[in-house]
């Protein structure tokens, strides 16, 4: 009985597929981290400095939205790994 679950099972069988998934995934990630933390400092410091009117004038939509942003990279970093490790498992294997 395996104790993979059906993605892993399924990118296993797929390589090729799995790859490709792994470049995307690791495009997608480097293209929302790109200047994330910039714009978060950034966005504090438009908050502090105007307080209450600096969330009111849309400092708390942004705050939300670069949250939003920063959850949509870790998906695409852990699918990354997940796939680095279906690939790597794959190698070692084939190796023994």
């Amino acid at each position: 009985m395996s104790t993979h679950s059906t993605l892993y099972l399924w990118l296993s069988r797929h390589a090729l597929l799995t790859f490709i998934l792994m470049t995307v995934s690791f495009l997608l990630f480097g293209i929302l981290t790109l200047d994330l933390a910039r714009v978060v400092t950034l966005n504090a410091d438009y908050i502090v400095s105007n307080g209450w009117m600096g969330l009111i004038d849309g400092g708390l939509r942004q705050f939300i939205e670069l949250c939003l942003s920063a959850a949509a990279a870790m998906v695409f970093y852990l699918l990354f790994k997940l796939c680095e490790q279906v690939l790597t498992h794959r190698l070692a294997q084939s190796r023994s």
